[in-house]
């Protein structure tokens, strides 16, 4: 049997190419002139250069911001199911319910079709031409040149069956080519289970680890590496030992006892490890040994080597339209009197914001939502981590940009408060910031970058895998095995690089359990990787919406964090509240003249105090006027279903494809309940 995949497998006989300055009108040519790539094309490095190029670019031209996540088409609506943006889409949505066929993702790719999308299969297809092809007709190419290719055509392969299974599950797995017909029976390969697809990425990821290089040259930087593969294997054995794929995660037996492939927690470890072994000698590790720096380190070596940076994805802060590819999140953070977009700025839940620990690592709420450990929650800016003044903003925060505007003051302090201009319903914005939140995120933002257009041309590198990011890893796994002490040593890593005391465990206290840990390390997360796309799939793989026995999902209540569903995304302006001025009059431009707070300067903790007492005397929060969760400008409650975990194949897939079979939880072409089980 093979696989129905092959009907989304149509012949890419030419490959879209849209960064210019890499690839050659005369290739693009010769890909017309090649149906199947002859033997020429594979005896000239610089084609098969040119066309791995380009696979890199169809796998990742789309990422331009660091909420998006999956490969190809890199959407950031994910990031709003999550506690970091606000805002009611279909899948949180109480009013609606999606599980027909026509409801399943669309990311398995269209019908059939006489054109050359960049979708999944078509992805899997070209690497497996080159994989089939570089050894063969390639042969008189150098070996290490060869290696090197097959070594990225691996890690593209594995990296596209990772997406395919956190979105699907499991997926027919084809590892040839093959030519898209109705009549091949031999095509028509079955899903695989979960299993399988993890077994055939690992063996991809390994094969990649042999062959790539630890670094690559100054004009080759940015491609994947052995400890990129290394580092990758961890990420997906951890997503397959984590609940979501795996109903005995919690089996203690299973792990602290090695009971074969059943010991998913030890495999992610021995993959953490390895990875971080192989890094560590190629000279990576974490950036920086302060908070300054961990805020540097997201703009200060563009398109040179960061030591932090596993993967990245390189960006031009080039002006002539599609010859570049911009970094798009700095004209989404930046406020309009920097100079961005309309109103500006990405409004922070209230939730997210009292997340951020305590400058002594302590958490500043408990379970409950209550405050505890000093904080204030109007006050929320004082004794913060220091990692909180470098993820958000906040009226009278100093935040730097390069303004090229000939006819715009610059203005680093920023103020998003607003006045009333009348007794009733009139309102008017400081420097005409409309911001339905005390603090907006500005995190991984650059202060080098020109606000022209709306900061539209910026270069700013994304690391899309942080250091950071396998040590958390490595932290969780030896917390799913009860190995507290090492849990421990691992999150403090992460805390001390930014400066955070060592005193009570870098503030974590005392984990009595090995769910104390995991709360801790998936906590840690939520901090570290805050707004860089990890989150979503965080929440998805430990299924922390609720809890569900009909899916073997107790994790919320195990590990005692409370569920998602039944809360809102809550927004709140901060609001002058010593009287009325004209619109055009700020009442506080002359008190608020002296304030600003800088997270770098020497008298930080006195601009703080400073600023903490100028609130308490001209301000209180009220409610904005449409709430951040709303549908027809009533507040609404995130409620998503267990089903949408994984999600369904889309009727086209179906239909096309009848030998399928849909997800559980889903309605297939028939209308007829899905059987496939995800979890084994």
């Amino acid at each position: 049997m093979k696989t129905k995949i092959n009907k989304y497998i149509v012949l890419s006989l030419l490959v879209v190419l849209g960064v210019v300055s890499s690839c050659s009108d005369d290739f693009l040519e010769d890909k017309k002139q090649y149906k199947y790539f002859d033997e020429e094309f594979y005896q000239n490095e610089d084609r098969v250069t040119q066309y791995v190029n380009n696979l890199y670019f169809d796998f990742f031209d789309a990422y331009k911001s660091p909420t998006a996540i999956r490969v190809g088409s890199y959407t950031t609506t994910e990031t709003s199911y999550t506690e970091e943006i606000g805002g009611i889409s279909n899948l949180i949505n109480p009013n609606v319910s999606l599980v027909n066929a026509q409801d399943g993702s669309g990311y398995y790719g269209p019908a059939l079709r006489d054109a050359f999308d960049n979708v999944p299969y078509n992805r899997i297809r070209d690497c497996n031409a080159m994989l089939e092809n570089i050894d063969v007709l390639g042969a008189n190419l150098p070996q290490l040149f060869r290696d090197r290719i097959k070594g990225q055509m691996y890690y593209l392969r594995a990296l596209q069956y990772y997406d395919l299974m956190r979105t699907f599950g499991g997926v027919p797995i084809v590892t040839t080519v093959q030519i898209a017909t109705n009549t091949d029976e031999s095509i028509k390969l079955p899903r695989a289970t979960v299993t399988q697809v993890v077994n055939q990425i690992v063996a991809d990821l390994d094969q990649a680890a042999t062959l790539l290089p630890p670094n690559w040259d100054n004009a080759n930087y940015g491609r994947f590496t052995k400890g990129a593969a290394l580092a990758q294997k961890s990420r997906v054995l951890l997503t397959y030992a984590s609940p979501l794929f795996n109903k005995n995660w919690d089996d203690s037996s299973i792990a602290n006892g090695y009971k074969g492939d059943k010991n998913r927690w030890q495999d992610a470890l021995d993959a953490g490890l390895a990875a971080e072994t192989q890094l560590t000698a190629d000279g990576y590790g974490l950036y920086g040994t302060n908070a300054k720096q961990w805020a540097e380190m997201f703009y200060i070596n563009n398109n040179a080597f960061n030591k932090e940076a596993i993967t990245i994805k390189l960006l031009s802060d080039g002006n002539t339209g599609s010859l570049y590819s911009n970094n798009s999140w700095e004209r989404t953070i930046r406020l309009a009197s920097q100079g961005g977009q309309g109103s500006g700025g990405v409004d922070v839940p209230k939730r997210m914001i009292d997340l951020f620990p305590m400058k002594d690592g302590t958490r500043p709420m408990d379970i409950n939502g209550t405050a505890i450990n000093t904080y204030n929650p109007f006050l929320f800016f004082k004794d913060r981590d220091p990692r909180f003044y470098r993820t958000f903003g906040f009226s009278g925060c100093f935040w730097p940009y390069n303004n090229t505007i000939t006819t715009s003051t610059t203005q680093p302090t920023v103020w998003a408060y607003r006045w009333s201009t009348n007794a009733t319903t009139g309102v008017a914005y400081s420097m005409g910031n409309d911001v339905s939140s005390p603090a907006f995120v500005r995190k991984m933002s650059s202060p080098t970058v020109s606000n022209a257009s709306n900061f539209q041309f910026s270069g700013t590198d994304i690391m899309e895998y942080r250091y950071a990011e396998l040590l958390l890893n490595i932290a969780e796994c030896y917390a799913a095995k009860g190995d507290i002490s090492n849990t421990i040593t691992y999150l403090g890593k992460i805390r001390n690089r930014v400066g955070i005391p060592a005193a009570n465990n870098y503030g974590i206290g005392t984990l009595a359990t090995k769910y104390a840990a995991l709360e801790a390390c998936l906590y840690e997360r939520s901090v570290e990787l805050a707004y860089e796309g990890k989150r979503f799939y965080d929440i998805q793989r430990w299924m922390l919406y609720s809890d569900d026995a009909t899916i073997n999902d107790n994790t919320n209540s195990k590990l005692g964090i409370p569920v998602i569903n039944g809360t809102q995304r809550i927004g709140n302006y901060l609001h002058y509240k010593l009287g009325t001025s004209a619109a055009n009059t700020d009442p506080l431009a002359t008190a608020r003249a002296s304030i600003s707070v800088d997270p770098d300067a020497a008298n930080f903790a006195t601009q703080i105090t400073a600023l903490a007492t100028f609130y308490t005397t001209n301000f209180e929060l009220r409610s904005p006027p449409t709430p951040m969760d709303q549908v027809g400008n009533v507040a609404t409650n995130i409620d998503w279903k267990s089903h949408y975990y994984i999600m369904g194949l889309n009727l086209t897939v179906l239909s096309q494809n009848p030998w399928l079979t849909q997800t559980k939880g889903w309605n297939d072409a028939s209308g007829n309940t899905g059987t496939f089980n995800y979890q084994e």
